[in-house]
């Protein structure tokens, strides 16, 4: 049997213990799992997960910006031209990323579909689908919508979209496509078996998009469509700005292939990502990667040095995502929370992290590129995350910088 035979290559012939217990359906489909993974790369990434970015030998600088708020009327005015034609051409797509489930938050179904509070009990799926109407009425072209799901949650999803008439959204401008997955290891390196008896997989983050866009067909979507660009943003963002003409403009201005935007972060230890160049290239410093002494460095205005917020709201060139695509973006390993089966088809959970998963970011790739466009925008326009079930990032937060914006008593 080929799939024992490539196990006892890879010391992980557990995954084959619960076989015998499956229907012939799921035995076929475990075979199928098996005979398809690239086991080396999960054994490469596993001896890897100790290691952390080393910024000793990268040159770290600041990294260039507009500021929306700041600019003269001429300028905007450019940028806004530029990129309203391309919109109203139909050259500009968006890509929401919701692969998640909103457990955080207390809710059993896709982060989606969760009701952040509002009087008129919107989900965060009919807000964000607001804005793309409130573009069809400025610009005349519905943009086409590109939803990113996941194993998890695709078919809730798709089945909610359904129940509430796709948000009176056109249904031919709402395509579904589902994210990538890698196998979760234990401690010590071996892959972990699902509670369906199957390999217990994982998305594998952000930054795999370009390759599950690749994959399902989503690029080659796009160029029959004529897109040309993408903005992607995440599910939780209930002030993302979507169809936005000045960052549109500025990449197609400058001659970039990506962009971003940014806010300014609320104080040094703020845990976000900020925007820098590294050795020369656009890219991003996680928090938990960041030093004290960067973090707090200040210019003589008083400004952070590195403040400018990576909020996940990026744009790419059709032809940049299928660059990207072509070559993976590192792995980064995280240490959660999972419950497996054993050997002995016994039930493991735990109470403290016991596993590891592996993921790509997205920001990853702006250094695969030469430069990018960086868009300061505000705060309380732009950027009201529903992350957390209170405090910071909460639904309480969000619905208040919701309700402001939109000017709801």
């Amino acid at each position: 049997m080929a799939a024992k035979e490539l196990l006892k290559k890879y010391g992980q012939e557990q995954l084959l213990s619960q076989y015998n217990k499956l229907s012939d359906e799921k035995k076929a489909k475990l075979l199928d799992e098996i005979l398809t993974l690239d086991f080396a790369q999960i054994e490469e990434l596993y001896k890897r997960i100790d290691q952390k970015v080393d910024f000793t030998n990268s040159k770290i600088e600041p990294i260039g910006y507009t500021d929306k708020n700041t600019m003269n009327e001429e300028k905007l005015k450019h940028y806004e031209e530029i990129g309203v034609q391309n919109i109203k051409s139909g050259k500009l797509a968006v890509v929401t990323m919701a692969g998640g489930q909103g457990t955080r938050l207390g809710h059993s179904g896709p982060k989606g579909t969760y009701d952040i509070g509002l009087d008129s009990h919107k989900s965060i799926f009919e807000i964000l689908c607001d804005t793309l109407k409130r573009a069809q009425q400025k610009y005349g072209v519905y943009v086409v919508w590109y939803i990113m799901t996941s194993r998890e949650n695709n078919e809730a999803t798709v089945k909610f979209f359904e129940s509430h008439d796709y948000f009176g959204y056109p249904k031919d401008k709402v395509i579904f496509f589902k994210q990538g997955e890698l196998p979760m290891v234990d401690i010590n390196g071996k892959i972990l078996i699902g509670e369906d008896g199957l390999i217990k997989q994982a998305a594998d983050g952000h930054g795999g998009i370009f390759l599950s866009m690749q994959k399902n067909g989503i690029v080659y979507d796009m160029k029959t469509r004529g897109i040309e660009w993408v903005f992607i943003g995440g599910v939780d963002n209930v002030l993302v700005n979507m169809v936005d003409s000045t960052l549109l403009g500025i990449a197609i201005d400058k001659k970039v292939l990506a962009a971003g935007k940014s806010v300014v972060k609320a104080g040094p230890h703020e845990k976000v990502g900020v925007f820098c160049k590294r050795n020369g290239k656009p890219s991003v410093v996680e928090y938990s990667e960041i030093s004290k002494e960067m973090a707090e460095a200040k210019k003589e205005d008083g400004e952070l040095v590195y403040g400018e917020s990576h909020i996940l709201c990026n744009l790419f060139s059709v032809k940049a995502i299928e660059e990207i695509s072509k070559n993976k973006l590192p792995y980064h390993s995280a240490f959660k929370k999972a419950k497996y089966l054993d050997k002995e088809g016994n039930l493991v959970t735990s109470d403290k992290p016991n596993a590891y998963k592996f993921e790509a970011f997205l920001f990853d790739a702006f250094e695969t590129l030469d430069d990018i466009a960086i868009l300061r925008v505000k705060r309380e326009e732009e950027f009201a995350p529903v992350k957390n079930a209170e405090g910071v990032d909460s639904p309480d937060t969000a619905r208040k910088l919701y309700k402001e914006f939109h000017k709801i008593k």
